[in-house]
């Protein structure tokens, strides 16, 4: 290559929202910056700027300076200020995949107000990026994307074609030396011509006849106010800069080069970047707050409010998405973060929480208006007809009951506990009765409604009856007044409560529906019942606990999994970035005691629970970098739970930790040896090795993450939160409690290079009570074999019960909402007046997908909504071919 090299300076910022400051404090700085930016773009039309692809600086800028909001969209217009497309920079895989498309659409479309978004998908900073990622962009419209970790070594130049599992693709512009490879060269205006002229000779082999690409920014930055003029006074005989954006630079690229690299699914190679694995295990309360939120609203709140309210609830659901987005950026649900970061995130996603919640109880509220009161309402957030255990507290004075549905169809169920009718005793002096009675709110009395009262003065007892409903006779406390005035002597003041029962029942639901079930007198017998003796068995999977406390589960087809719940504890001198274990490492893996103590017992379900306690090291000896010789206690409590039609063991884990630096893993044993495992990620279930590419500064562990489930030689684990796991010789390992009191650490034996400051973070070292809820299933074959995602699905998403607040006499009923086969369903909202569902295809296999519902036409979209082909609906039925993994979304009216 001859004459001077061509490049193209891109000046930008990498905003990180928030980290080792709390979000209000560098939104100071924030707003400081983009006053001195729109100052300098106004001034000077040959400057550009890219701010960082996400939409959350501009709106967190604007949320303070709205006056400035023409200014923006001026320059934006213009094309001197690129924004978008999403709203947050996200870490990809401790969200949903929902949550992903989410981001994209809320960005795209604030981007799209102030004046159009840059269609590249910049990745600049994510720990890794998802298998699914290219089909993300392309179904919504992307050709091109920019990332810089998890690049395999592979990639030698400075572009690459990504493939997503079901074949579509975007070029990618890998930013080989980070998003800051241009940044050093304006420490000193002195040298800036000859480092600029340097940097594009170093680089221009790697780009070969395109220009050089120059990312001039890093974290927190702003460009220097004499940039134009430095540019300006360069000789292009000795490089040729052009300031650009980098939607300017990228666009002008060929997105169908056939010449391009091909890299396949997740990126997650450690061989030219840091991807920093130990953010999938510090703070696990933010990554089980972000799941379970997301559960409500996903799968709860928006399809329940889309087929059974008169009105969608767009505010509050937007408002649940909004903090949902916000908390999934990548130094956010991470964890990795200081302690007032990690406070604010994740109030932030139990606000969506409780805003999906809200919703969903709403709708269920309804409903069970018209639900006689001696009734329950059960609905169903899957789309396909279940038969499943619901527990609730009801009011039956009888010692055996039955659940009989619409149909007249009586299902088993049981009685746990039984509560005593009286609810609360004093005394009080006579002249003191009138007193009490401020108690009463309406008929209200103890969180009950009064049903009866009664003075007897003979026995001087005043006595109220409650029950959930008052009934229909009227109740007046100014008759209790004129009973009790002038009462003397001493007096029992008694409330007694409507016998009240905790019943689990087996209950039929539609597909994505509802359906009223009451509680009536009787038995009926289990046709597959839970038997406990010497171990539990429901003729499809068997539990022993072995005397060191684990578990041997073994499956009807004769599958074992033997040791299952072996506590492994070893030390952690790493931070919240990344694991490392002490020069000398003490692990722990016997317990100091074991104590099994049984729970409830009955034929649809049976639970025991196993308490071992340990002496863990205390913390550190960071002089001798080992473990300390003195110790602390820590218990670690195992619910187990064996359910009638299940082929699974539910483990519910309290970890009561009191010591530091250090983790804990739950071992699986495999049923057969394994070098491959699988994970269900974002739309997709991904295969893993037992090792990781290197080559960087950073030492590549094989820990990989697990969204919906980890499955290897037999043993399946249904997870209700992202997880880290990792494949060894016998077993599988998921981290349940990781913990750090650093950031980052300058030295750490993993890492080369600091991930960020040295900043204490005590409330990362997890002290106090931990919980993780998973499931194991023993199976032979693979995953698919194992139907282990359809378990998994089961597993995370129960049936929704409540208690009807209607007339005594209204009538039973039930109704479908939607059904769905052949493929997996990831969302159902309501969308400019029509009903928006998403399907992914979670096969290598091409899947013929059938729709059943309240619809007549049908029509694809994209990802952004762009309407695509029309979809033939016959009889309220679709029928939709898609590829293997493919992403299909439609709306049906």
């Amino acid at each position: 290559m001859t004459g001077a090299p061509e490049v193209r300076l891109v000046p930008h910022t990498h905003w990180d929202r928030e980290w080792y400051e709390p979000f209000q404090r560098f939104r100071l700085r924030l707003v400081d910056l983009l006053d001195e930016l729109l100052d300098h773009a106004e001034a000077d039309p040959r400057f550009r700027f890219t701010l960082d692809g996400q939409m959350a600086a501009v709106d967190d800028y604007l949320e303070v300076r709205g006056e400035n909001r023409d200014r923006v969209a001026a320059l934006v217009a213009s094309g001197q200020l690129a924004v978008g497309p999403w709203q947050i920079l996200l870490d990809e895989f401790l969200v949903s995949g929902e949550n992903i498309v989410r981001n994209l659409e809320l960005g795209w479309a604030r981007a799209t107000e102030l004046g159009g978004a840059m269609r590249v998908g910049y990745l600049p900073d994510e720990f890794g990026h998802c298998a699914q990622m290219p089909q993300i962009l392309a179904a919504a419209g992307f050709e091109h994307a920019c990332v810089w970790r998890g690049v395999p070594s592979g990639v030698e130049g400075h572009a690459f074609r990504w493939t997503a599992p079901d074949g579509s693709s975007v070029r990618v512009e890998y930013l080989a030396g980070g998003y800051g490879n241009a940044a050093y060269v304006f420490s000193d205006p002195g040298f800036f011509a000859s480092r600029m002229a340097e940097l594009g000779r170093r680089l221009r082999p790697s780009f070969g006849a395109d220009p050089v690409l120059a990312m001039y920014g890093t974290d927190h930055s702003a460009p220097v106010g004499s940039l134009v003029k430095l540019v300006a006074g360069l000789d292009p005989a000795s490089v040729d800069v052009r300031i650009s954006t980098l939607a300017e630079y990228v666009g002008a690229r060929d997105a169908t080069d056939p010449s391009l690299p091909v890299v396949q699914g997740e990126l997650r190679s450690h061989a030219a970047a840091n991807i920093l694995p130990g953010v999938l295990s510090v703070r696990p309360q933010l990554k089980q707050a972000m799941a379970r939120a997301e559960r409500l609203v996903e799968r709860y709140a928006e399809p329940f409010a889309a087929l059974f309210s008169a009105e969608w609830p767009q505010r509050f659901l937007d408002l649940a998405w909004w903090r949902l987005v916000d908390a999934s950026g990548h130094d956010s649900v991470t964890g990795c973060g200081v302690d007032e970061t990690a406070t604010q995130v994740f109030a932030r996603i139990s606000e969506a929480g409780h805003l999906g919640q809200a919703v969903r109880d709403r709708v269920a509220g309804r409903l069970a208006r018209s639900v006689a009161r001696d009734s329950l309402l059960v609905l169903n957030p899957t789309p396909a007809a279940r038969r499943d255990l619901v527990t609730l507290d009801v009011e039956a004075p009888w010692a055996e009951v039955a659940l009989e549905l619409p149909d007249g169809t009586r299902l088993p169920a049981q009685v746990e506990a039984h509560s005593g009718q009286l609810l609360h005793e004093e005394a009080a002096a006579g002249p003191d009765l009138p007193l009490f009675l401020p108690r009463i709110h309406g008929r209200e009395l103890f969180g009950s409604e009064i049903t009866g009262w009664r003075c007897d003065p003979s026995a001087r007892l005043l006595e109220f009856s409650v029950a959930r409903h008052g009934g229909e006779e009227p109740f007046d406390v100014e008759a209790v007044r004129a009973a009790v005035t002038g009462a003397t002597g001493a007096w029992t003041i008694r409330i007694v409560q409507a016998e009240q029962r905790t019943v689990t029942a087996l209950v039929d639901v539609p597909a994505l529906g509802w359906t009223t079930a009451r509680v009536v007198p009787g038995s009926v017998s289990v046709t597959a019942p839970v038997v406990a003796g010497p171990s539990l068995s429901n003729g499809l999977v068997t539990v022993e606990v072995r005397d060191d406390g684990t578990l041997r589960i073994t499956a009807a087809d004769g599958t074992v999994l033997d040791g299952v719940g072996r506590i492994v504890d070893g030390g952690d001198r790493g931070d919240s970035y990344n694991y490392a274990p002490p020069g000398t490492d003490t692990l722990v893996t016997r317990p100091d005691s074991v104590r099994v103590a049984p729970g409830v017992e009955g034929p649809l379900r049976t639970t025991f629970t196993v308490e071992r306690t340990y002496s863990w090291p205390a913390e550190m000896d960071w002089a001798g970098d080992r473990r300390s010789p003195s110790t602390s206690r820590g218990t670690v409590t195992m619910a187990v739970e064996l359910r009638a039609g299940e082929p699974f063991v539910r483990l519910d884990l309290t970890i009561d930790n009191t010591s530091r630096d250090h983790r804990v893993r739950f071992h699986v044993p495999l049923a057969r040896a394994a070098q491959t495992s699988h994970a269900e990620g974002q739309f997709a279930v991904v295969e893993r090795g037992r090792t990781a590419e290197g080559g960087f500064s950073e030492y590549p562990i094989p820990t990989f993450p697990a969204h919906g489930f980890a499955d290897a030689g037999g043993a399946g684990l249904l997870l209700t939160q992202a997880c880290e796991y990792e494949l060894l010789d016998e077993a599988l390992a998921l981290t349940v409690l990781r913990t750090s009191g650093r950031l980052s650490r300058n030295v750490h034996p993993y890492r080369e290079e600091p991930a960020g400051p040295q900043i204490p973070t005590p409330l990362a070292q997890q002290i106090g009570t931990t919980t993780v809820q998973l499931a194991v299933l023993p199976h032979t074959g693979d995953w698919r074999a194992g139907a282990v995602l359809d378990a998994a699905e089961r597993y995370r998403h129960p049936l929704h019960a409540t208690l009807g607040t209607g007339s005594p006499d209204a009538p039973p009923a039930s109704r479908h909402g939607l059904t769905v086969e052949g493929a997996v369903l990831t969302s159902l909202r309501c969308r400019e007046g029509t009903l928006e569902v998403r399907l992914v295809a979670q096969s290598p296999e091409a899947a013929a997908a059938v729709v059943r519902g309240s619809f007549t036409s049908a029509q694809r979209v994209d990802l952004l909504g762009k309407p695509g082909e029309t979809v033939p609906v016959t009889d309220r039925e679709l029928r939709l071919s898609l590829r293997p993994w493919e992403i299909a979304t439609l709306r049906l009216s």
